[in-house]
């Protein structure tokens, strides 16, 4: 079996929920895996995986570009996705799959995947409002959520104006969210489990919208747990709809 190092926790849950976690043998600190850390996801210790003799390293983000340059240059055979829309978040899924060895999982995920959002979709009533949605995805300064984040929302039965899909995250001002008058607030910041609520609070932007805190591995880590994103954010822009859950599938079959 393939040796693999993650370093991005989308990449190390993609490895997992195709059957490979038992081939993980390094991932980053930011990541809940029991194999050996190899530091941070932009400044991984580069000795430490080599000492980890990997056949494979998965990255993702263009912000490891660098990193992924000298990996590459240390002869080292790295798999870089870089989604930043939720259809190239899905296609990263066979990527992934076809790159430690599991084509077929990777596949059969991808598929599941497409057909989870098609199954959302077609749940919510074609006549249903669209409410209007700002997620937050970083504090201070506060920042609209980009990338793959719009699409979720439409998936997701809203509209998300802050941002175009595809566009990376951006700062934004109280004046602008004012203006836009969200329906709903999705706050998600990085690194929080319980999505950051209480320091969206403290700010007092007092905006006439309903407030969900979302743990934030659900909107931004570009893996499979964004279909379970689409889903919790369906059922908080539409309680009344009854919304499939996530069951991934992935043949476990280590060939094609």
């Amino acid at each position: 079996m393939k040796r693999i190092v993650s370093l991005a926790p989308s990449a190390t849950d993609t490895v997992c929920a195709l059957g490979g976690g038992d081939q993980l043998v390094g991932v980053t600190a930011h990541g809940d895996h029991s194999a050996r850390t190899v530091g941070g996801w932009l400044d991984p210790d580069l000795e430490v995986v080599a000492v980890l003799d990997p056949d494979v390293i998965v990255a993702s983000d263009p912000l490891q570009d660098d990193v992924v340059a000298t990996l590459r240059e240390r002869g080292h055979r790295v798999e870089h996705v870089c989604p930043r829309t939720l259809g190239a978040a899905i296609d990263s899924l066979a990527a992934i799959g076809a790159a430690i060895g599991r084509p077929r999982a990777g596949r059969a995920l991808a598929a599941s995947a497409r057909e989870h959002v098609d199954r959302v979709r077609a749940a919510i009533p074609a006549d249903a409002d669209r409410p209007v949605v700002y997620c937050e995805e970083w504090p201070d300064p506060p920042m609209a959520a980009g990338n793959w984040v719009p699409d979720v929302v439409r998936a997701a039965g809203g509209q998300s104006p802050f941002v175009e899909a595809g566009e990376r995250s951006r700062a934004v001002a109280v004046d602008r969210v004012r203006e836009v008058d969200p329906d709903h607030v999705v706050v998600h910041h990085c690194g929080s489990a319980d999505g950051g609520r209480e320091r969206y609070d403290r700010r007092g932007w007092d905006l006439d919208a309903t407030v969900h805190a979302v743990d934030d591995t659900l909107l931004n880590r570009p893996g499979p747990s964004l279909m379970a994103g689409v889903t919790a954010l369906a059922k908080r822009l539409h309680p009344e709809t009854a919304i499939p859950a996530w069951t991934p599938s992935a043949d476990q079959a280590p060939t094609s």
